[in-house]
């Protein structure tokens, strides 16, 4: 006992002076970048003005994530006028213009002031490709670094992650001193993953050599747990939490338990561009086009819209219908993504179906619109989408859409509207095929009347009402 007390005593005297140390140097640290922020803040009239950050390493991408990032950022120029905006991006290949110019190219957004850009040189560290293995906290230990980078450059008065790096969330509160916002797309990690792994099911993000392996199994739902955990402390940092939809407010209220300042904000959807396209009966036509909109990430899960494809040809009886095309429309954001392209393009070749299988990548706004307006049938596949963007522009341009029966498709965008039938859900290639086959199978005045409905339900998703939810929801931040 006594030799246990006299190494137990001066391990906890020492873990004690640690400890002291470690937050007298936070502390250091603390008001050292305190006062850059003074410093760096003054204007030349001796007002400063109002710093907002939004930590957005990839904005120059063109999904719906930087959709809401360029409407938020409008959103908050129309309503202060002490406000300026900060990007923090890793895009170091394009300049602060053209990643403006981009957003106006693909969104049809235009910025009222300009905004300032804070160039980051560490974003490798945030790729996925890094991390073979333990993706999850590679990733979300490489944020941490690449939110140092951002903290040093500039220290805003007003932090948002616009993009899911929750790990960054403690830095700028605890030693930026900053109030802190958050826009969650898509939970880093859900229940739904967890019982992925529980159930031992292959999936894009739980590979087959693990699931044929309890003992695999069994150490990475571990992993999972102990990286939920981590996950939920650093979000609940947050002050104001902002999700886009019924599914992911679900998620991030297990996790965070954060309710208190949790609100659900609808991404902002474009639909009154696409509410301007006519809608009338079809024509009698030689061809009818089948048309996707998500980036070309693994999640979206193409392969699973070129396989029902392939299987809706085999089943239509030559002669008989109007030739099929399926139009796959989608940003790369780098060369992993081109790869997945060139791969898709490769399965295409496998089923036979390439001469009726397009690609149109990182296309203008304006081409978007013109293969919406032409389309029949919107596709979309995604396993649990967090919303679904794509899915209330195929609405709202008039397409019949067939999306994933679950997420945020499922919740939130393709439910009844009045009692009256808006679009269609389906699971697996077999009923995907099946669905599209009986799309087809209706009169051209029953397809009217689905998309008419659809059109009338998606107000809700417009940029107007996102633009008072996001205001709503930010005010404590301004106060």
């Amino acid at each position: 006992f006594r030799l246990l007390c006299s190494l137990l005593l001066p391990a906890l005297f020492l873990s004690g002076i640690l400890c002291i140390l470690l937050v007298v140097l936070l502390w250091g640290v603390r008001l050292w970048i305190q006062r850059k922020k003074q410093w760096s803040s003054a204007g030349r009239d001796g007002k400063r003005p109002l710093l907002v950050a939004f930590f957005h390493p990839y904005c120059n991408a063109g999904g719906g994530g930087e959709r809401v990032l360029w409407c938020a950022i409008r959103t908050l120029q129309k309503k202060y006028r002490n406000v300026t905006c900060v990007v923090y991006t890793g895009d170091r290949d394009a300049t602060g213009e053209e990643i403006v110019e981009g957003a106006f190219r693909r969104f049809n957004i235009k910025l009222i002031h300009p905004v300032k850009f804070v160039f980051l040189e560490k974003r490798f560290l945030v790729e996925a490709s890094l991390y073979p293995h333990f993706t999850l906290l590679g990733q979300s230990l490489g944020s941490v670094f690449l939110g140092w980078e951002a903290l040093l450059k500039c220290v805003p008065d007003i932090y948002i992650d616009s993009m899911g790096y929750a790990f960054t969330i403690p830095l700028f509160k605890y030693l930026g001193g900053c109030r802190i916002g958050c826009y969650v797309h898509y939970p880093t990690i859900s229940t739904d993953m967890l019982s992925v792994v529980r159930n031992q099911d292959t999936r894009f993000n739980n590979a087959a050599f693990i699931t044929s392996s309890p003992l695999f199994s069994k150490f990475k739902l571990a992993y999972y747990y102990f990286f939920a955990f981590m996950y939920g402390l650093v979000g609940s940092c947050s002050d104001v939490v902002m999700v886009n939809s019924s599914w992911t407010l679900n998620h991030i209220l297990s996790l965070w338990r954060a309710g208190a300042c949790t609100s659900v904000v609808y991404p902002p959807c474009d639909v009154q561009t696409f509410l301007d396209i006519p809608l009338e009966v079809e024509k009698s036509t030689s061809e009818y086009s089948i048309v996707s909109v998500s980036q070309f990430r693994p999640e979206k899960d193409h392969p699973l819209q070129i396989r029902a494809f392939a299987k809706l040809l085999k089943e239509k009886r030559v002669g008989q219908q109007p030739s099929l095309k399926l139009i796959l429309i989608g940003g790369c954001r780098n060369q992993q993504d081109e790869e997945r392209v060139n791969n898709l393009k490769c399965l295409c070749e496998e089923l036979g179906v390439s001469d009726d299988v397009i690609f149109r990548i990182n296309i203008p706004f304006e081409e978007l619109k013109r293969h919406l307006a032409e389309a029949t049938i919107g596709l979309h596949t995604m396993w649990n989408e967090h919303f679904g963007i794509g899915v209330v522009e195929c609405m709202a341009a008039g397409t019949v859409i067939l999306a994933h029966n679950s997420g945020g498709p499922k919740l939130d965008i393709v439910v009844p509207h009045e009692g009256r039938v808006t679009g269609f859900l389906a699971e697996d290639e077999d009923s995907y095929a099946d669905t599209m086959v009986y799309i087809f199978s209706l009169s051209p005045e029953k397809r009217l009347e689905i998309r008419e409905n659809a059109r009338r339900s998606v107000h809700r998703f417009s940029e107007q009402h996102f633009e008072d939810t996001f205001l709503l929801s930010v005010e404590p931040l301004f106060k």
